[in-house]
């Protein structure tokens, strides 16, 4: 069953660090069968309203993208983000 990695970007702190995340993240999660399906700020909000940077990422199944987070090459990404930004993260099941 697919599953859904969402970050919610709650705060950048710094610049910087986020590019150097972003540079490894990518590859590392696309290279553990990730795929990008949306990433940046929302064109539209609704209820709270909040202007959000956004990642959705499907993987095959939970426990796909549980490894691809677990992974020494995402590990490499999270040391260079290093407080660089307060994020929200979660794993979703797909519905079917």
């Amino acid at each position: 069953m697919t599953a859904y990695w969402i970050s919610v970007y709650k705060e950048i702190v710094d610049e910087a660090k986020l590019a150097a995340y972003a540079r490894l993240a990518g590859p590392a999660l696309e290279a553990a069968g990730g795929t990008f399906l949306a990433r940046g700020l929302p064109e539209q909000t609704y209820e709270a309203g909040e202007q959000t940077r956004t990642v959705i990422i499907a993987f095959d199944s939970v426990d796909v993208a549980r490894n691809a987070h677990d992974s020494a090459a995402y590990g490499e990404a999270l040391a260079a983000l290093d407080g660089g930004a307060r994020r929200d993260l979660r794993i979703v099941p797909g519905l079917s």
